[in-house]
């Protein structure tokens, strides 16, 4: 799936309606104290509430160091390594 996600909310066009509804569950599951059964499928979940909030919103339900420690660590990841 190719994300639009912005930082404000956006709406979907009509054309990416039916692709997003698709990667919604229909019922939510929790088994063993993860909801749904698929890290692909939170991922997924994930990405259609982010296009539809924003990522401002994601932004603060945690502390900004979390987000700082993440991103160093996502950025440390994509590096390769200096030889």
């Amino acid at each position: 799936m190719q994300w639009d996600i912005r930082r404000e909310p956006r709406r979907w066009s009509n054309d990416e309606i039916r692709s997003r509804l698709k990667l919604t569950p229909e019922h939510f599951e929790v088994f063993d104290g993860e909801m749904l059964f698929t890290e692909e499928h939170r991922v997924n979940l994930l990405g259609v509430v982010l296009e539809q909030v924003g990522i401002d919103a994601a932004l603060r339900l945690a502390p900004k160091e979390l987000w700082r420690e993440a991103l160093d660590a996502y950025e440390r990841e994509q590096r390769p390594f200096d030889k």
